[in-house]
């Protein structure tokens, strides 16, 4: 018969007890939470006493759901947090929790246990026990940060000397909840937001956002007005900080990627006091995927990325719809996995990344897209983080250094090129058969192929001569040229290309549309030189399309059906052209016959 930890219901019920409790399961009660995930609320006997105030966390609803825990079953109680509510009652709430014998196993209950009540608890604080409150204090700010241990208590007087006078108790992020009433964190800003401002029919105002971490978990917090100006400075990135009388609410995860089912915002009554002793709080808490397995995520995924930055591009300005100009850099990341994924920078972050010397980049809630294969976008919200001081980057680093940089590795995102990698490679009959570009939204997809044909006629127009127009002009037959979009006239005007190509490989051809630097790539000539060449030696400009066929490239093309007048029909549009690697090409050739062989 397993043996139950006798006491512990006791020792519990007054705000002590250790970790690896051994007790059973009596019973278990659904409570509905609203609009929140339910609670589990769960009756444990220790063979001599019950006890009905422990509630399973949100992260271990999954066992009740999963009917893991039924009444009778053995369990081990790994770590958990007691929180006294406003009237007194302590309430114990389970963080981590193992079945060591299901109920099936388990003949009825143990022993004849009864109601734990507070006249017992009472008649036990008799017994000489000096400070019975401090394994409370104690438990809640350790206990799940370090793991109990039997002379622990020791420790306790300086560490609650170490808690800033006037707090509660501190407590990890995990057993927070809005039915809590007095409690204090102790918690590493992990990432802050830039102060953002809003203009409605109901007035102004501006918010930031922050995500703090403690070993337990993670939660957002939001300020709003005049919590902005009273916090957003004095909070810095990678401090430690004591947080207490905040808001607590369920996290709306529309705009969080935090792993946490609530999030709080500050109040007016809100504390925030920096934290010197801070040596024990991790910096992020990730749960990082491997390179190799973004294949398996889905679009928009929000994940954790490390790797080596294998190589990095100069920072580029883009102006957005709203004319705002924001700063982009593309890098190069790569694990042991072998494969490589393009993430892109913005804003600050682009502007101060130095990719000398190959760093190791750690990226935490970064955006996973299917643009170009598969590639990674960091947001406002993403944390950035350069070399930093965990096990997974040393290892990394020993990796690279090891073996890792005589590798060239799989890229996953498509560069345009004639390289391996997940670049969706298709033939033009594979195009037509797996019917792309008829769905919701376009196909992109890479193949080789020849050109048979370039359509010569109206390939080349007159537009408008502005950097960022390239709209066609009106010749007003007066040496002027009139551009409708910009609603001016100019005295010059500049050639650009259209050009209709059928493009063929050994199963199927296909009728593209190439634009001005694609087209441009294909006859080897720029669209200036080509507009004097038809004005003045037909000859000439004939001459260039006919070098130009039956030459093969790489094309990555964009596939989308498109209805005009009734008709649909699929309109392929080369978005960029390249010359073969032969090198590359027949590795993938030799990796496919590989993968045929094995089936």
């Amino acid at each position: 018969m397993t043996k139950l930890s006798q006491g512990a219901i006791e020792a519990l019920s007054n705000g002590s007890g250790g970790n690896d409790l051994v007790l059973q399961l009596t019973n278990i009660r659904k409570i509905e939470g609203g609009n929140g995930p339910p609670r589990f609320r769960v009756m444990m006997s220790d063979g001599h006493h019950t006890l009905s105030s422990f509630m399973l966390s949100t992260q271990l609803n999954y066992m009740a759901e999963e009917n893991k825990l039924a009444p009778n079953c053995i369990c081990i109680l790994k770590r958990h947090v007691t929180n006294t509510l406003k009237d007194g009652r302590r309430v114990v709430i389970i963080l981590e929790m193992d079945v060591i014998k299901s109920a099936e196993d388990v003949a009825g209950r143990i022993g004849d246990p009864t109601p734990y009540t507070d006249g017992q608890s009472k008649v036990s604080q008799a017994v000489p026990n000096p400070e019975p409150a401090l394994p409370l204090q104690t438990q809640n700010r350790n206990e799940v940060n370090r793991g109990f241990t039997k002379d622990f208590g020791k420790k306790a007087p300086s560490a609650l000397t170490s808690t800033p006078g006037g707090l509660s108790k501190v407590v990890p992020i995990a057993s927070l909840n809005p039915y809590q009433s007095k409690w204090t964190i102790r918690a590493r800003v992990s990432n802050k937001s830039n102060i953002r401002t809003w203009s409605n029919s109901r007035g102004n105002g501006k918010l930031f956002s922050m995500e703090i971490v403690d070993e337990s978990g993670e939660i957002r917090v939001t300020g709003f007005n005049q919590e902005v100006d009273k916090f957003y400075s004095l909070i810095e990135v990678g401090k430690v900080y004591y947080i207490s009388k905040c808001s607590m609410k369920m996290a709306n995860k529309q705009f969080t990627s935090v792993k946490n089912d609530y999030e709080m915002t500050f109040n007016g009554e809100s504390s925030v006091i920096p934290c010197e002793d801070s040596c024990d709080v991790p910096m992020v808490q990730c749960d990082f995927v491997s390179i190799g397995d973004l294949e398996n995520r889905d679009k928009d995924a929000i994940i954790d990325i490390i790797g080596v930055c294998k190589s990095v591009d100069e920072v580029t300005r883009l102006t957005t719809k709203s004319s705002r100009e924001v700063s982009k850099r593309t890098l190069n990341l790569m694990d042991m996995s072998g494969k490589l994924v393009t993430v892109t920078l913005w804003g600050e972050d682009a502007e101060k990344f130095d990719g000398s010397g190959q760093p190791i980049v750690a990226i935490k809630a970064a955006k996973l897209s299917d643009f170009g294969g598969r590639s990674l976008s960091a947001s406002f919200s993403s944390t950035l983080m350069i070399n930093p001081d965990i096990p997974e980057a040393h290892k990394l680093r020993a990796w690279f250094d090891r073996d890792g940089h005589v590798m060239e590795g799989q890229n996953l995102t498509v560069k345009g090129g004639s390289g391996g990698g997940n670049t969706n490679w298709k033939t033009l009959s594979d195009v037509k058969t797996e019917h792309l570009g008829h769905g919701e939204k376009a196909d992109y997809y890479t193949c080789i192929a020849t050109i048979v044909y370039l359509r010569k006629e109206n390939c080349l127009y007159q537009a408008c001569p502005s950097q960022e127009c390239n709209k066609k002009v009106i010749d007003q037959q007066n040496g002027m040229f009139r551009c409708e979009k910009c609603d001016k006239e100019f005295p010059n005007f500049k050639y650009r290309l259209i050009l209709s190509a059928n493009i063929a490989d050994y199963g199927d051809n296909q009728w593209v549309t190439c634009f001005q630097e694609s087209a441009e790539a294909i006859l080897g000539q720029n669209a200036a030189y080509l507009g004097q060449l038809k004005d003045s030696n037909e000859a000439a400009f004939d001459e260039v399309f006919q070098q130009a066929n039956f030459n093969t490239y790489v094309f990555r093309s964009r596939v989308k059906l498109e209805t005009y007048n009734d008709e649909s029909r699929i309109k392929a549009t080369v978005m960029e052209v390249k010359p073969v690697d032969h090198r590359e090409y027949s590795k993938r050739l030799i990796m496919n016959i590989k993968k045929l062989a094995v089936q």
